[in-house]
């Protein structure tokens, strides 16, 4: 799967291959380099690059109610309209940052500088190209639409169009109006929502961080959180799930399919941040926890027991029953390290362990770091295409904190194989157990580890009894064993 998606995505047009960098770069409108649109356009050759190596492509829709305007490189807040600013991009310097020099916000810009409002229409009218160009998402085309990106940090991101704070009701009604559009266009698609950015937009909408309820140092707890009290004191996604079921009771149609979620839930300092001090590596390799442990708490501002997974289960079971999981974004840090590859690992294990439907990391490693070979030692240990099983089964540690395991079933083989992620910077000899499943005999083993950080080496093969085997397994390793089928 790849993902198609971030704050610049939030005014893609289409029909012009133009978007707007908002925020994240003086607000700025720049068409993209490529003639021939909408043919010839940046997330076409995204669909076209998918297709190619037969990953599926997930398209980030415009919910804000506006997209650029033109095929021209504009300001959101121009210099010379609105007076001089703290910070202009260099490259276009009418552009500003939005901020006077005394460190207050532009306020009462125009929006159309750079931008033109649209309605659902401009995304069913989307949908519909792209079925025409490539197919209905049932034959091959694009899979998955998100329903924009970050919803709740509009009113900064997007703050020259969209200054108000995002409300419950608001992302009802866009979600309505825009996944109606969506499912028309293409039935077979599905459609994700709402990528709400991380912990408290879980809970409360942009009005009520406005309104005080983020008040450190127990932000989660003061305040006056106004549109979630004028909701029944609902957590904002449990409500918008509550919303999507009634939609589909009163239309007949399901318009949500995943309950889309970025998953910054690790402490501050380490998602995109390299491997960092030996502290700093083993609150990394703890903080993996947050995914699904309810015996952890968070080690930052976050303060709280997270368990990703099972609480999104949990609301979905109790709000709108066969809702699929998403989680959109999320960077755990440290890609050129070690470090990073057993985190990577492990979050891996824990979504296929927790029932993760879809995952897509933001900012993936480059192919010959670490990271990479987390990736590899589940979906192409020995370079011939062989993976981790498809089917997970029960798998347990006496301390998961140092020695992860994980276990699926192969079904193209009937092997079970075993995924152990020594955390350590010690050698650990253990006893594996198997139940309910009679191996075949020797084992084969796969390890990455930094005795070798350049490839996934096959190493001799380990003895298996009925009842399981004892083995060693280095400091700071990821060991695949796949244990064949017995008669």
């Amino acid at each position: 799967m790849l993902r198609w998606g971030g704050d610049a995505t939030t005014r893609y047009n289409w029909k012009l291959d133009v978007t707007n960098s908002a925020a994240d770069w003086y607000f700025t409108t720049a068409p993209n380099s490529n003639t021939g649109y909408p043919d010839v356009s940046e997330f076409n050759s995204y669909v076209e690059q998918d297709r190619r190596t037969r990953t599926q492509t997930m398209a980030t829709v415009p919910l804000i109610g506006w997209t650029t305007k033109a095929r021209a490189t504009l300001c959101g807040f121009s210099i010379a309209k609105y007076g001089p600013q703290q910070e202009v991009n260099p490259w276009v310097p009418d552009c500003g940052n939005g901020v006077k020099p005394d460190g207050t916000n532009i306020t009462g810009n125009d929006p159309t500088d750079t931008s033109v409002a649209i309605d659902p229409t401009f995304a069913g009218d989307w949908v519909r190209y792209l079925v025409g160009r490539y197919g209905s998402a049932a034959n091959g085309g694009v899979a998955i639409y998100s329903l924009d990106n970050e919803p709740m940090l509009w009113w900064g991101t997007h703050r020259d169009v969209h200054p108000n704070p995002t409300t419950y009701d608001e992302m009802r009604d866009r979600t309505y109006g825009y996944t109606a559009a969506i499912k028309e266009a293409d039935p077979t698609a599905e459609v994700s929502g709402p990528a709400v950015y991380g912990w408290p937009a879980y809970f409360y909408s942009t009005l009520d961080w406005v309104t005080g309820w983020n008040t450190p140092p127990d932000w989660r707890y003061d305040g006056n959180p106004i549109d979630r009290n004028a909701h029944g004191g609902v957590p904002f996604l449990e409500w918008y799930l509550q919303q999507m079921q009634a939609y589909e009771q009163a239309h007949g149609v399901r318009i949500l399919d995943y309950l889309d979620v970025h998953g910054y839930v690790q402490p501050d300092g380490l998602a995109f941040q390299p491997a960092g001090d030996a502290s700093n590596q083993a609150r990394r390799l703890r903080s993996t926890r947050s995914l699904w442990d309810p015996t952890y708490r968070d080690e930052g501002s976050i303060n709280d027991y997270v368990r990703l997974a099972p609480r999104m289960h949990e609301w979905v079971n109790n709000n709108y029953p066969g809702t699929k999981l998403a989680i959109t974004e999320y960077n755990w840090g440290a890609p050129e390290d070690i470090n990073g590859a057993l985190a990577q690992a492990d979050i891996l294990g824990i979504f296929g362990r927790e029932a993760v439907d879809l995952a897509t990391l933001w900012g993936p490693p480059q192919s010959a770091q670490p990271a990479a070979f987390a990736y590899r030692m589940y979906r192409n240990y020995d370079g011939a295409g062989n993976g981790f099983g498809e089917t997970s089964v029960s798998a347990a540690s006496t301390d998961q904190g140092q020695l992860a395991v994980y276990a699926a079933l192969r079904a193209a083989d009937g092997a079970l194989t075993l995924m152990v992620i020594n955390k350590t910077y010690v050698h650990l000899t253990s006893t594996v157990t198997l139940a309910g499943f009679v191996p075949a005999g020797a084992a084969k083993v796969y390890r990455y580890s930094p005795a070798n950080l350049s490839t996934i080496v096959a190493e001799p093969d380990q003895g298996v009894e009925a009842a399981g085997f004892t083995a060693t397994f280095p400091a700071m390793s990821l060991t695949l064993l796949v244990l064949g089928p017995g008669t």
